[in-house]
């Protein structure tokens, strides 16, 4: 198969362009291999040859992951196993659905992703990919996609050095009271939009960014997901099935990282939102910023260690955070 000549045929009965994610990635359906092909020029690396070694650690310990089926790294694509399209998002989005019940299921899989050990695999190219750890300097850089992307675009130039300032300064108090260890296989996008509904079982994508990291960042992807809107009480629900299904578990440590890392990461999804808006104009992302702020909102006021950077956020910006 010429592979370019075909993704040019939008008439081609055999490739079809598909939705495709936050990424730089492109998908089409093979509906004669029944396959998908990724594609992706910018971000090779992570999004062809990590996602195939990551896959395989997942297959491996029995996690459903799409598998390779051929590749082609000199011209920027893998073809990998189609799990269709129905997610989990749609199935929760169904009348009479038992929002609960699945949620129960998805922590099932969550509890086998996170006792994963391998952290070393061969990819298709037949060299070592060893996962990374998930360090706080990490945490750190993502956060300050907040400051690059929406910030910049929100203040004064005056008000915004001082604003930065204070930010990186609170950012990292926050991380410095992180508690558990890095010892954890992170899926780091972890939520309902990349888990698949395969006949009742769960299909697990987009794991490219996976690294050893906090026990707690995964959870709080979940349940704190702004593409899904939950209400307080499931959150909490969700939160305690989690908590009696890891009795070993340090409740006060692991919540209190829980909290701190579901804030972070939604100060991240807000710059990235903001960035895919203004960089690739992808503007459907800009409705769920006020979501992702809400959510903030609802953390940050549960800890006095939080009180510094609630303030700070509110004097800038009293109408997206209560």
């Amino acid at each position: 198969m010429v592979f370019n000549r075909i993704i040019m045929m939008k008439n081609s009965k055999r490739l079809k362009k598909i939705k495709g994610d936050a990424s730089f990635r492109k998908f089409y359906r093979d509906y004669l291999n029944k396959s998908i092909i990724v594609f992706s020029r910018k971000e090779k690396t992570k999004n062809l040859l990590v996602y195939d070694a990551i896959n395989k650690i997942l297959k491996k310990n029995k996690i459903l992951a799409p598998q390779i089926l051929s590749q082609k790294y000199s011209k920027n694509y893998i073809e990998i196993e189609d799990f269709g399209d129905e997610t989990l998002l749609k199935l929760l989005l169904k009348k009479n659905t038992n929002k609960y019940l699945i949620f129960t299921k998805i922590i099932k899989v969550l509890n086998k992703i996170q006792i994963i050990k391998d952290k070393k695999i061969k990819n298709f190219k037949k060299k070592t990919y060893e996962i990374k750890e998930y360090k706080k300097q990490i945490l750190f850089n993502e956060t300050k996609l907040f400051l690059d992307w929406y910030v910049t675009k929100k203040l004064s130039k005056f008000k915004l050095v001082i604003f930065n300032k204070k930010f990186k300064k609170e950012v990292k108090n926050l991380l410095s009271k992180l508690s558990l260890k890095n010892d954890t296989f992170v899926h780091r996008d972890f939520h309902v939009s990349n888990l698949m509904n395969l006949s009742n079982k769960i299909g697990v994508i987009d794991s490219q960014d996976a690294l050893i990291g906090n026990k707690a960042y995964d959870l709080a992807s979940l349940i704190d997901d702004v593409r899904f809107r939950t209400s307080y009480q499931l959150k909490k629900k969700i939160f305690n099935y989690y908590v009696k299904t890891n009795k070993k578990i340090e409740f006060k440590k692991f919540e209190k990282d829980f909290e701190i890392l579901s804030i972070l990461r939604n100060l991240k999804i807000i710059g990235i939102f903001m960035r895919l808006a203004v960089r690739d104009n992808k503007k459907k992302y800009l409705r769920l910023i006020p979501y992702a702020w809400e959510m903030i909102s609802y953390r940050i006021k549960k800890r006095k260690e939080f009180k510094n950077l609630m303030i700070l956020l509110k004097n800038n910006f009293p109408k997206s955070i209560s």
